[in-house]
């Protein structure tokens, strides 16, 4: 299913869904950050998804980044919150999703990278050049606190 962004876009569609979504930020000892290329709009992005009925905001980042990634993680903490109603998603299949987002800070406890058939690739990127690749509005924006949220850390670390 293919999917478009509409980050400020007076032309966007109206939003007909609003799903609780997670993503998860996922750093290396290097400080690099994993991110994927998904295959629905050409975009890198950190892994997550939906929600499902029945589990936590947490279960779902967890789950979500196994099934994207292969790696079994645990939550270290809330980056932040995002729900800017101007911030849309629009699918194939009619449905245009208000942003609804937590992103989530988390460490790797065991796995090897294996990604899914929603991405082309995964990479390990430096915060200094997560800018320089193609990126969704509202990811970019959700990368700057991620990227705030790790200088914090390292600074908190010391």
């Amino acid at each position: 299913m293919a999917r478009r962004d509409y980050f400020y876009d007076p032309e966007a569609p109206k939003p007909n869904s609003l799903r609780p979504a997670t993503a998860v930020a996922l750093f290396n000892s290097a400080g690099e950050l994993l991110l994927l290329h998904r295959k629905d709009n050409d975009k890198w992005t950190m892994p997550g998804g939906t929600l499902d009925f029945g589990e936590s905001l947490t279960d779902c980042a967890i789950r979500e980044v196994l099934e994207e990634t292969g790696l079994q993680i645990r939550i270290t903490g809330l980056i932040g919150t995002y729900t800017d109603p101007q911030i849309l998603i629009g699918y194939s299949d009619g449905e245009v999703r208000q942003e609804f987002t937590f992103v989530y800070a988390a460490e790797i406890e065991s796995g090897d990278i294996k990604i899914d058939d929603e991405s082309k690739e995964a990479s390990w990127v430096s915060l200094k050049s997560v800018g320089e690749l193609p990126l969704a509005e509202s990811q970019r924006r959700r990368l700057k606190d991620v990227v705030e949220y790790q200088k914090d850390r390292q600074t908190f670390l010391r």
